[in-house]
């Protein structure tokens, strides 16, 4: 079985468009949330998000480029080119063929589809453009990024809901831990912030109209977000030979079905991946210090997802820190997972724990440490990374200094 670690990173998302300033955002406990600027919010009951702003498409992509690239595939673009220089890979040769991309989303190219749907349906079109279907498809930004750097591996897109994210890198992370690759460019992508994708979040009746306030006896519901997080995983001596920079050692990986119920979470089914990364990773309970918390801001979800860290961790629950990034950056759905890794590397590199802002009240069911309103110094060993999906598909990683 071989090591498996990051040597490049790269996002975008509300707190900012690159890992330096996404991470400045998260030590300063910065919200990114705020009043929605698409088109017809004012039908809307919920006119509020985590969206990327100053961000214009047509300084980054040429007119033939936007005619392919959803929102969403923009993004990937963005954090996967951020990644890849860091990394200092070329792919080229042997390696191009052993190296490939794996990314998560879950909407796919939902902004290409609510705008068509648009055309046909509210303005009377019959005709839409040629390039409708690649657009929009959820294999066009993985795709996107295969044909960019000429990874011709294995690369494909994992569609879990909010485990997309955690399920791409767990997937990229198995097959060079196994030798299928050596290389692989890995994370998610997300962009549902368009008038479809927040009317459709309405109707489940989980959003917050004003906050996102994971853990607080306050809490009312989630906010969704956009963006993406990518990376570079790589075979340790690989790595190691060429002289790269390691972020993280990814040391374990879980993941589980709750097999129970469409949207309410499972405490078992939490428990048996956060269990499932540990022992993956030959980790002991004692040596991890962080836990990056799935933590939506619903009172499901928070309270389901500390009786399962409290079921495993045991006595040491009480000892180690866990907090929710989401309500800073919102929820990126299937991008979530690959953006929330960013304060686990953080955690590990630089000994900051990212803060759940917004926090107001305890609640007795949340009863953990989760790093208040502002982030906190601390050494720690190994971080973890939570993801519990509707449909109750469950995604854990483990990350240590390599």
């Amino acid at each position: 079985m071989r090591r498996v670690v990051i040597t490049g990173a790269g996002t975008i998302n509300a707190l900012g468009q690159s890992v330096p300033e996404t991470l400045k955002a998260m030590r300063e406990g910065r919200c990114g949330i705020g009043p929605l600027d698409i088109r017809d919010v004012d039908r809307l009951t919920v006119q509020i998000g985590a969206q990327i702003k100053d961000y214009a498409e047509t300084d980054r992509f040429n007119r033939q480029q936007i005619a392919l690239y959803d929102r969403f595939t923009q993004f990937a673009l963005i954090a996967a080119e951020e990644a890849i220089a860091q990394s200092g890979i070329s792919f080229q040769g042997e390696l191009a063929q052993r190296a490939g991309v794996v990314m998560g989303t879950s909407g796919g190219g939902l902004s290409t589809q609510d705008e068509n749907y648009r055309a046909v349906y509210e303005e009377g079109k019959n005709r839409v453009h040629p390039f409708v279907v690649p657009k929009l498809m959820n294999n066009a930004a993985a795709s996107h990024v295969s044909m960019q750097y000429n990874l011709q591996g294995p690369s494909f897109t994992v569609a879990t809901a909010c485990a997309s994210s955690n399920h791409a890198m767990g997937q990229a992370f198995s097959m060079i831990r196994s030798g299928l690759a050596d290389v692989m460019v890995t994370g998610g992508s997300e962009s549902m912030l368009c008038f479809g994708g927040v009317k459709a979040w309405e109707g489940l009746r989980v959003m917050s109209r004003d906050a996102c306030r994971p853990f607080s006896a306050t809490r009312n519901g989630m906010v969704q977000g956009e963006g993406a997080g990518m990376f570079v995983f790589e075979e340790y001596e690989r790595a190691k030979a060429r002289g790269a920079e390691i972020l993280a050692e990814v040391a374990g990986f879980a993941m589980s079905s709750d097999a129970a119920d469409i949207v309410m979470p499972s405490k078992k089914g939490a428990a048996r991946a956060i269990a499932g990364a540990l022992k993956d990773g030959g980790i002991a309970t004692e040596r991890v210090g962080y836990i990056n918390a799935h933590g939506t801001g619903t009172a499901a979800n928070d309270k389901t997802e500390c009786a399962a860290v409290a079921d495993v961790f045991g006595h040491h629950a009480n000892d180690l820190m866990m907090s929710s990034t989401k309500s800073m950056h919102g929820h990126l759905i299937g991008g979530t997972g690959a953006v929330e890794l960013l304060a686990c590397i953080m955690a590990l590199r630089d000994g900051i724990i990212a803060p759940t802002i917004g926090y107001e009240e305890p609640d007795p069911e949340c009863a953990l440490d989760v790093v208040p309103n502002e982030a906190r110094e601390a050494q720690i060993e190994v971080a973890m990374s939570n993801a519990f999906a509707f449909g109750g598909l469950n995604a854990v990683l483990a990350l240590t200094n390599a």
